[in-house]
């Protein structure tokens, strides 16, 4: 799914602190949109398999939550809620494609790496690829929790990602021919940091 689909769902985590403890929210909302991308920071090393962690990161939310549970601060609550966006991506990632440059033509077996199971994942594509139709239809019911909640600077960078999101979904496919294009022309030096994907296509 697309980073911005993972940064609304994991906004749309922190709105149950809204009506728990307000006081927490704002630094809630924070948490969740990091969460919801950091994971996509191992994009240049491997990606989904570096920072993706469906089963620990799930595990550690529990832990967490727990945690917020017991002890609520902006600390524990923030942490909790960013932990479960990052596991939130990690599982999600898992029903969209694999790791190809061009998802659509179905050709990857891998969609995220289980450190616990020590093996792949396969795709379920039940989002057929980052920036199909019903990827942005996910970011739109994140973005549209996030809005409906009424927190307003929340709000103003849920719409914002959603219409990033509504141009991506337009530019996807041909964005694919760019990137690949593009990485014919990366100077030497630089190949080794550049995703298999965009080489291999």
């Amino acid at each position: 799914m697309m980073a911005t689909t993972h940064a609304l769902w994991g906004m749309a985590l922190a709105v149950p602190v809204l009506a728990v403890a307000p006081e927490f929210a704002p630094a809630a909302v924070l948490a969740g949109l990091i969460g919801g991308l950091a994971p996509d920071l191992d994009l240049y090393a491997g990606h989904r398999k570096t920072l993706h962690y469906p089963v620990y990161g799930t595990l550690a939310t529990l832990l967490a939550i727990g945690l917020a549970l017991v002890a609520p601060s902006t600390l524990t609550v923030a942490f909790a809620v960013g932990l479960a966006a990052a596991a939130l991506h990690a599982v999600t990632d898992a029903a969209g494609a694999g790791l190809e440059l061009r998802p659509w033509e179905g050709t990857s077996n891998r969609a995220v790496y289980s450190h616990y199971h020590d093996r792949w994942i396969s795709p379920r594509r039940w989002v057929r690829y980052d920036g199909a139709p019903e990827d942005l239809g996910l970011a739109a019911v994140g973005a549209g929790v996030v809005v409906a909640a009424s927190l307003e600077v929340a709000s103003v960078i849920a719409l914002a990602l959603l219409t990033v999101s509504a141009v991506y979904v337009l530019l996807r496919k041909p964005l694919a021919t760019l990137a690949e294009r593009l990485a014919a022309y990366v100077p030497e030096p630089f190949v080794p940091y550049v995703p298999a994907r965009y080489l291999e296509a």
